[in-house]
């Protein structure tokens, strides 16, 4: 009987030390809501890229993300125009332009009578930087944004910053109720915020300023992280569809001398155009985490980082360019480390990541055309100078035209009315001609943007960026390939797929590892994350939530 009781009391003790190994080895159970959520916007990043540069890719960067959570292969903007303000918009508040307001990067202001930013306001100081890049603040963006309603959720005691390289990002990613938000000042090099938010920056970012990493990354030389001969996957270094940094075109880039204006004054937005700006970003996202103690509590802090510097390099050198694929992988191993720093310090079970971008980008014109490709430039100037001609003949001499931005068409409705002409009439007659322009696949009028319920194809995707109150009397869409003629080599702001298919990874906390293939609109994130943390949504949202990344 005692034998029988000891050898009954070494199997107890073997599972029970069983049960302790497998429980320590094991995944570990996520707590009850995620410590820190961290968003990750990268600005014109092509779905495509991954695929692409799979093979050159760490294996803790973009591939831990895909292979370790769920990965959204059919993520897609449903609007016309693609830029960058509208696409952080757009997945904060989870609407489209047509509610949350940010219809373009810029805009003209009926009531002001001059072109806005996104984030544009004049009654806002700058704190820590140049002044005309201190002007800023969230009020422009119409609804509440994801952030917002966490920190209405957690009675404010939820902490919220915002970092990019340009305000539009680290402003309308977080929303109205930020603790901060952070963007590059390129007079200066250094890091800088406004009024709306602070009085005067906090010591550990004038500490980070006072280190000069902005002029230690443009002494340095861009050199290719492999033997040129190994970037297979892009057009030769030599291509002649380039515009490049300062018209180079060719590595290596010695940035100390590209940056230098004399001996004594850089040029600091030259980092922009760099994966080193990339990093710097890294950097001053991984300090503001320790320094402003995100995650340390019960309560869920939030952070939003927006790489950008896929953006400049996309425009200067385009996307089938080796300084593109050279810089996405340098991307790559700053992901890595940013990945690696949240996991020791919070554990992949006490972090929610999500991982997007802003917008993609077309293929360069000229690259198209010399494969057989029958696409162009549209020369927006001369159109709109045809166009006041033309108007000037018709109706007589006057200021018909108050404005061209991005694709739209400002008309003087004051002169219109003034002159008793009918306003849907004189739209007409604007997108009539102007249709007439090679390149141009529609012209719509906002008359019929407002008397028209459209459900599908592109007719959709352009009432879904209109606002009555701020989009322009006639919309113009491109052909596809089309771009503008602005002096980039490649660009965005159309409903093609190149610009609108974009990656989208969860990871982290409830997060499952699955592929998902059915077609997911961005406008489904704010929703998804309300929902993983039992909020309310964005006040505008009525998309539903992504249900098959959640445990």
């Amino acid at each position: 009987m005692q034998k029988t009781r000891n050898i009954s009391y070494l199997v107890l003790l073997f599972f029970i030390t069983l049960f302790n190994v497998s429980a320590q080895s094991g995944p570990k159970i996520p707590s009850g809501k995620p410590k820190l959520i961290v968003g990750i916007v990268i600005e014109q990043m092509r779905y495509e890229y991954l695929p692409r540069y799979w093979d050159k890719l760490s294996e803790n960067g973009f591939k831990k993300l895909i292979n370790g959570g769920s990965f959204c292969r059919n993520a897609r903007y449903n609007y016309l125009f693609t830029q960058s303000a509208p696409g952080h918009s757009t997945i904060s508040t989870g609407s489209y332009p047509s509610e949350h307001g940010i219809v373009s990067n810029d805009w003209y202001n009926r009531l002001l009578d001059k072109k806005i930013s996104a984030t544009s306001d004049v009654r806002m100081l700058p704190v820590g930087g140049s002044f005309e890049t201190g002007q800023n603040s969230p009020v422009n963006l119409l609804p509440s944004t994801f952030s917002d309603e966490l920190k209405l959720f957690n009675n404010s005691h939820s902490k919220i910053i915002g970092i990019g390289m340009d305000p539009d990002a680290a402003i309308l990613s977080t929303g109205h109720m930020a603790d901060a938000a952070y963007w590059y000042d390129d007079k200066t090099g250094s890091w800088m915020s406004s009024s709306f938010y602070l009085d005067s920056l906090p010591g550990w970012v004038n500490e980070f300023n006072n280190k000069s990493l902005s002029d230690i990354y443009l002494e340095q030389t861009w050199k290719p992280l492999f033997p040129i001969d190994e970037y297979i996957e892009s057009q030769p270094d030599t291509s002649r569809y380039e515009k490049g940094i300062k018209n180079q075109r060719i590595f290596p880039y010695d940035l100390d001398i590209l940056s230098r204006i004399d001996r004594n004054k850089r040029d600091y937005s030259v980092l922009r155009c760099t994966p080193f700006g990339d990093t710097y970003i890294n950097d001053f996202a991984i300090t503001a985490i320790l320094k402003e103690d995100l995650g340390k509590d019960d309560i869920t802090d939030m952070i939003n980082i927006s790489f950008s510097v896929l953006d400049f390099i996309g425009h200067a050198f385009g996307p089938n360019s080796v300084e593109m694929e050279d810089a996405f992988l340098v991307l790559d191993r700053d992901l890595a480390h940013l990945l690696d720093f949240l996991e020791d310090t919070f554990g992949k079970e006490n972090i929610l990541v999500y991982l997007t971008a802003a917008h993609g980008v077309s293929a360069s014109p000229e690259l198209l055309e010399s494969k057989g490709l029958a696409t162009d430039k549209f020369a927006s100037l001369k159109a709109i100078s045809l166009l006041r001609s033309y108007l000037n003949v018709t109706y007589g001499e006057g200021d018909w035209v108050l404005g061209y931005y991005g694709q739209q068409i400002f008309l003087n409705r004051n002169l219109i009315e003034d002159s008793r002409l009918s306003l849907e009439d004189f739209q007409t007659r604007v997108a009539g001609f102007i249709i007439q322009f090679s390149g141009i696949a529609n012209t719509v009028t906002s008359s019929t943007l407002q008397t028209t319920q459209f459900t599908g194809g592109i007719y959709e995707k352009i009432q879904n960026s209109f606002n009555q109150a701020r989009s322009g009397d006639v919309i113009i869409n491109l052909k596809p390939g089309w771009i503008e003629e602005n002096g980039s080599v490649a660009e965005h702001n159309s409903a093609w797929s190149y610009d609108v298919h974009v990656p989208l990874i969860w990871y982290g906390w409830k997060v499952l590892r699955k592929e998902i293939y059915r077609r997911v609109d961005i406008i489904e994130i704010a929703p998804t994350l309300s929902y993983m943390l039992n909020i309310s949504f964005p006040n505008a949202s009525t998309a539903d939530p992504i249900q098959e990344v959640m445990r």
